[in-house]
């Protein structure tokens, strides 16, 4: 049941409203798209956004007479991890190609690349929490793909930690690429039914202690190949992602420091990153009727093909390898910071908040359950506990209130 937002004298920014990019990126997207529907770009992203929740399925291709309805093929359990999940294809093409930007070596090197952040980052939680230990599920299916998947519940440090990993193939149905790929040299052709692939890598990390900030980060990669009954069509591809900071209680160092790494891998490739990232990250995680952000930003982006593809592989490898750094040394500060009951109390409040977010706007979320995905791994960014009181005011001038204030009018931290 979601509740009333509170009433507070605080006026926001004219930043604190959402644009219309951040409205596209909230809006969950059901089969069957028509073209005139959604901007060219946004259907892709639909699509290659629900990765972030190992929920990607398979939608069944439609006949002309009839409307696509989306499927999920069926996970199976496996009982020991891949060297890959890659079909045996692309495998080959990874190893004979003597290109390394050939999309063979992309789709192998980015599936290397969020697997060594799945146990590098597990391995960081490990060691901080104590000899807790990450549950592990290694799941395929029958089409090809699979992903690993990773929680760490009731620990001595985290309330509940998910890091898991998927690659998916699926079929886009026609209208899709149609939606997709406009073009008026083509347009008297109906192509059939599109492959795609798509891999990413997907994370939430809330702690027990109130005044440790829960994480969130997912980097992903998407690809269509051309149409049987199209040849010669181009191969399309996006990369998108990003990592944001959900704290309870305002540490401003801590807020920094944060926001400092995401600059610092931002502007090793372009200084416009860091920017245009965190506006559009403080834009995405917007929760409409609360009028509020879900926490204190970070970066996000999506749909990213406007530069070099192995520039870009570079840039999310940079930020995957970014979340430790930019997070651990807050936790080693936070994790034992005495607290009482009514910071506890506001932490649980503020999960809420995120539980309402998830379900309600994030598009992979919402996705998988229409879709039949794989459900522990759909939900698994949700916490082990969450609150909601009435009509709930913190008082003004509180540390509550504060936070709140940051989350209606968003700032700039550095």
């Amino acid at each position: 049941m979601l509740l009333s937002a509170p009433k507070l004298s605080i006026s926001p920014s004219s930043s604190s409203s959402s644009s219309s990019s951040a409205a596209a990126c909230s809006a969950p997207l059901l089969f069957p798209v028509k073209k005139s529907s959604i901007p060219a770009r946004n259907f892709p992203s639909f699509l290659h956004s629900a990765t972030s929740h190992i929920s990607l399925g398979v939608p069944r291709a439609a006949s002309s007479s009839s409307s696509p309805s989306p499927m999920i093929e069926k996970e199976t359990l496996e009982t020991h991890r891949p060297h890959t999940f890659l079909r045996e294809s692309d495998e080959a093409a990874a190893f004979s190609s003597s290109s390394s930007d050939s999309a063979g070596s992309v789709r192998a090197r980015f599936e290397k690349m969020i697997r060594d952040a799945q146990d590098s980052v597990c391995a960081a939680i490990e060691a901080v929490d104590n000899g807790s230990k990450f549950k592990e599920d290694v799941w395929s299916r029958p089409g090809g793909g699979g992903g690993i998947s990773r929680v760490l519940q009731d620990g001595a440090v985290w309330e509940k930690a998910g890091v898991n990993v998927s690659v998916v193939y699926g079929v886009m149905p026609p209208e899709a690429y149609r939606a997709a790929k406009p073009s008026s040299d083509n347009g008297d052709i109906k192509p059939g039914p599109i492959p795609f692939f798509a891999a990413g890598i997907s994370s939430v990390l809330h702690p027990h202690n109130p005044f440790a900030p829960t994480l969130h980060f997912n980097y992903r990669y998407f690809e269509t190949d051309a149409p049987k009954d199209a040849p010669g069509a181009p191969r399309q591809w996006w990369f998108g992602g990003g990592t944001d900071f959900t704290p309870a209680y305002i540490f401003e160092e801590d807020v920094k420091h944060f926001h400092s790494v995401q600059k610092s891998a931002c502007d090793k490739f372009d200084p416009s990153f860091y920017p245009r990232f965190k506006k559009w990250c403080d834009d995405y995680f917007y929760i409409k009727h609360r009028g509020e952000r879900r926490g204190l930003g970070g970066i996000f982006f999506d749909d990213l093909n406007d530069y070099d593809q192995e520039m870009l592989l570079s840039f999310a490898t940079e930020c995957a390898n970014s979340v430790i750094p930019a997070y651990i040394p807050i936790i080693e500060k936070r994790k034992d910071t005495p607290y009482t009951e009514r910071n506890k109390a506001w932490q649980q409040l503020r999960r809420g908040r995120y539980v309402e977010f998830n379900l309600v706007y994030d598009r992979g979320t919402t996705f998988g359950l229409k879709t039949g995905g794989r459900i522990e791994s759909i939900l698994v960014s949700l916490p082990l506990s969450a609150r909601w009181e009435y009509d709930h005011k913190p008082e003004e001038g509180s540390e509550e209130w504060k936070l709140l204030d940051a989350c209606i009018n968003p700032k700039e931290w550095l």
